[in-house]
């Protein structure tokens, strides 16, 4: 349990008319399957990652994972997610360069994706989430969980696949991608493919690594809180050399550092489809508009937001929560750190998971 398995789940046909012939998904799981009387498992809880994370929600560094687990005092024995209780599964999203297929993978003729690789949505990655499920055995999950990108297939989730949840946990996240997400999310694409190394998507090696270090810069303003990073950093220097004779604010060395973590795990072909894919967020395409598509969910939805996020403000989660039926209250992170608060205040969302998996205990299988 907690190492990255693979799973081969033929053609996937996408939502804007393209076909994968042949995905792979990649997708760690902890804890043990419970059964019901007809077999089926009932405890399996599905998390879900954002932008540039992956399917390792918990654990330490490794030959094959560069980071450590994004949720780790979140998901184990005797936490939020108690895996003595419940099975944990989470992949790495379609277009990711964590194991699925994506840009940065083989094609069916031996060649990279590159390029060719086709535009993908949120739907189409919900989509393959389904076909892992299917793949796996699970015909329910007890609980869907996720964060920003998470969140908005947490919501897909629970409009697509009704009957395929039992509660809906939408983390930091709206109903649609608004125009600040695009525009901040499109500047970052920019960033990418304006680089001389990006050469249309066809590059070999490590390729645009400056492009996709400034879109790493760009939404890192956007993940934290204005207050938190004017008290953390000011107008300090990094080290001894003043600023003003060629030294660095520390808040740009905080921001070089940021940007070159990444480029070292991450694919820039991947970042610009997820990118793109984010913008084209909306739970009311093809469903009449976001009101009737929020009023379709049936599962109990526990909706949070964080009260300093600029790139998702409250407002957003308000919405959901007044216009999913099934959510009887906003749940307000106090943070100073922004969108990131849903990564890193741990007790306030334990405390949040913890009430939508006291809604589902029923279902579980002793």
């Amino acid at each position: 349990m907690g190492e990255r398995r693979y799973a081969d789940i033929g053609a996937v046909d996408l939502e804007l008319g393209a076909t994968l012939p042949a995905v792979r998904v990649a997708y760690e799981t902890w804890g043990s399957p419970r059964h019901d009387s007809a077999g089926l498992i009932t405890n399996a809880v599905l998390v879900l990652h954002a932008l540039t994370g992956d399917a390792h929600v918990v654990g330490p560094t490794g030959p094959d994972q560069p980071t450590p687990g994004w949720w780790d005092d979140l998901v184990g024995p005797g936490r939020a997610i108690d895996t003595d209780r419940w099975l944990v599964v989470a992949s790495n999203v379609l277009g990711g360069c964590r194991g699925t297929t994506g840009p940065a993978t083989i094609a069916a003729d031996g060649q990279l994706w590159g390029p060719r690789f086709p535009a993908v949505t949120v739907r189409d990655q919900v989509t393959v989430e389904a076909r892992l499920a299917d793949h796996l055995g699970i015909a329910r999950y007890a609980a869907v969980v996720g964060g920003s990108m998470g969140g908005m297939r947490a919501l897909e989730w629970a409009i697509m696949h009704p009957e395929r949840v039992g509660a809906v946990v939408a983390l930091a996240v709206g109903a649609v991608a608004t125009a600040d997400q695009i525009a901040t999310q499109s500047a970052q694409i920019q960033a990418i493919k304006q680089d001389p190394a990006w050469k249309g998507g066809a590059y070999d090696g490590e390729g645009p690594v400056a492009g996709l270090g400034l879109a790493r810069k760009i939404a890192h303003l956007t993940y934290r809180g204005e207050l938190e990073l004017d008290t953390r950093f000011g107008r300090n220097p990094q080290g001894a050399r003043d600023p003003l004779v060629g030294g660095q604010f520390a808040i740009q060395s905080y921001l070089d550092h940021q940007a070159d973590k990444l480029t070292r795990r991450f694919d820039a072909r991947s970042y610009v489809t997820l990118s793109e894919a984010m913008n084209t967020h909306d739970v009311g395409r093809g469903r009449g508009g976001i009101a009737p598509a929020l009023a379709a969910i049936r599962s109990p939805a526990f909706i949070g937001g964080v009260d300093s996020d600029r790139l998702y403000p409250l407002r957003l989660q308000a919405e959901l929560a007044e216009r999913v039926p099934t959510c009887e209250k906003l749940h307000v992170i106090h943070s100073p750190y922004g969108h990131d608060a849903f990564l890193i205040e741990s007790g306030q969302v334990a405390a949040l998971i913890g009430d939508a998996l006291s809604a589902v205990a029923h279902l579980v299988s002793d």
